[in-house]
C-alpha cells in the first residue's frame, strides 16, 4: 500500500507541479503581452520549426547508435531499430513520469533483445555521466560568452535572488539547497538502516560503472565520442534554429541562445517533460535579451511565445515518434507470439 502511494506521488506531484506552472505561466501576463503572444504565434515562420524536428530526429537516432558502443563490449550485440524504439517509449514515460524513462528503456531493450535490465541500465545511467559533462562544457561556454548577461540576469529575476524591499523570504535558491540538504540526510539515513536498499543501490553503481569503463573497452571508442559531441551539437542547433522563426529573436546573440538552453534544459528536470516550466524559464531568458529593443510587455509576450513554440514542437515530435516505436514493439511480440 505504501509503496502504491508513493508511486502515485511520484506522478501525481511533478504533474501538480507542471500544470501550475502552465496556468502561473499564462496568469503572469498581462493583456498587452497575451496580444504579443499571439502575434508572435501568427507571425512565426514554421519551416525553422520543421528544420529543428529534422534535426531533433538526428541527434535521437544519433542517441540510439551510440547505445551500441555502451552494450557491445560488455556482451550485447543488438539491432539499432530495438534501440532506437526503446529510447523514443522512454522520452514518453519521461512525460509522464519524471526519470520514468530510463527504467522503461531498459525494460523494452529486455523484451526486445533479452539484454538483462540491469545492464542495460547501467549503460544508460552511465550516458547520463557523458551528457551530464557535456551539460558542463555547454554551461562553461555560456559563462564565457556571456558571463556579464548571466550574472545580470540572474540579479534581475525575483525568483532566484532578493530584491530591495522584499519581504525578506527566502529565495528559490536557498529553497533548493535547503531541499537538497534534506534529501541528503534521508539519503544517509535510508543507507544506513536499511540494507536491502543499499545493497540495491550499490550493485547499481556496480553496473553504472562498468557502462561507463565500457566505453574504454569498445573497440570504437572515438565513434562514441563522435556520436557524443555531434548530439550536443546538434541539440544547440535545433534550439537555435527557432530563433530564426521570428525577426524580433533573430539578433539574440549565440551566448543568450546558450543561456536559453540550459534554461529550457534545467526546466525539463523540473517538471514532467518540461511542462510550464521549459517555456517560462526559455521566455525569461528571451524576454531579457529583447528587453531594451521591444519594450518589457512586447518582449515578454514575444519570449513567452517562442518558449513555447519551442516545447510544444518537440513534445508533439516525441508523442508521435514515441506512440509509433510503441505500436512497432507490440506488433513484434505479437509476431513472435
Amino acid at each position: 500500500m505504501k509503496s502504491k502511494v508513493l508511486k502515485g506521488l511520484k506522478v501525481i506531484i511533478p504533474l501538480f507541479i507542471g500544470v501550475y506552472l502552465m496556468w502561473y505561466f499564462w496568469d503572469a501576463m498581462s493583456g498587452k503581452d497575451k496580444e504579443s503572444f499571439f502575434r508572435a504565434v501568427n507571425e512565426a515562420n514554421y519551416f525553422w520549426f520543421f528544420l529543428s524536428v529534422i534535426f531533433s530526429f538526428l541527434s535521437h537516432l544519433s542517441r540510439a547508435i551510440r547505445w551500441r558502443y555502451m552494450l557491445e563490449p560488455i556482451g550485447y550485440k543488438t539491432k539499432l531499430m530495438n534501440r532506437y524504439n526503446a529510447l523514443m517509449i522512454g522520452y514518453i514515460m519521461n512525460l509522464l513520469i519524471p526519470r520514468a524513462g530510463e527504467a522503461s528503456r531498459a525494460g523494452i531493450l529486455y523484451q526486445t533483445e533479452k539484454v538483462p535490465f540491469t545492464k542495460s541500465f547501467g549503460t544508460i545511467i552511465a550516458e547520463r555521466v557523458f551528457d551530464l559533462i557535456m551539460l558542463g562544457i555547454v554551461v562553461l561556454l555560456a559563462l564565457y560568452f556571456s558571463y556579464d548577461d548571466l550574472m545580470e540576469l540572474i540579479e534581475q529575476n525575483p525568483y532566484l535572488t532578493k530584491k530591495e524591499g522584499s519581504d525578506g523570504s527566502s529565495s528559490l535558491l536557498y529553497t533548493l539547497i535547503g531541499l537538497f540538504l534534506a534529501v541528503g540526510v534521508v539519503g544517509v539515513l535510508i543507507w544506513t538502516f536499511i540494507p536491502k536498499i543499499k545493497n540495491k543501490v550499490l550493485d547499481l553503481i556496480r553496473d553504472v560503472i562498468a557502462g561507463v569503463f565500457s566505453i574504454f573497452k569498445s573497440e570504437h571508442p572515438w565513434r562514441f565520442i563522435g556520436h557524443t559531441l555531434f548530439i550536443w551539437v546538434i541539440y544547440i542547433a535545433f534550439f537555435g534554429l527557432c530563433f530564426f522563426s521570428l525577426e524580433s529573436t533573430q539578433e539574440v546573440p549565440f551566448g543568450g541562445i546558450l543561456i536559453g538552453f540550459i534554461a529550457g534544459t534545467l526546466g525539463i528536470m523540473f517538471t514532467n517533460g518540461g511542462m510550464g516550466a521549459y517555456p517560462m524559464l526559455v521566455g525569461i531568458v528571451i524576454t531579457f535579451y529583447l528587453g531594451d529593443t521591444l519594450g518589457e510587455d512586447e518582449a515578454k509576450g514575444v519570449g513567452n511565445a517562442l518558449g513555447m513554440m519551442i516545447w510544444a514542437t518537440q513534445t508533439i515530435m516525441m508523442i508521435l515518434l514515441g506512440l509509433l516505436s510503441l505500436f512497432l514493439v507490440q506488433r513484434g511480440k505479437k509476431k513472435e507470439a
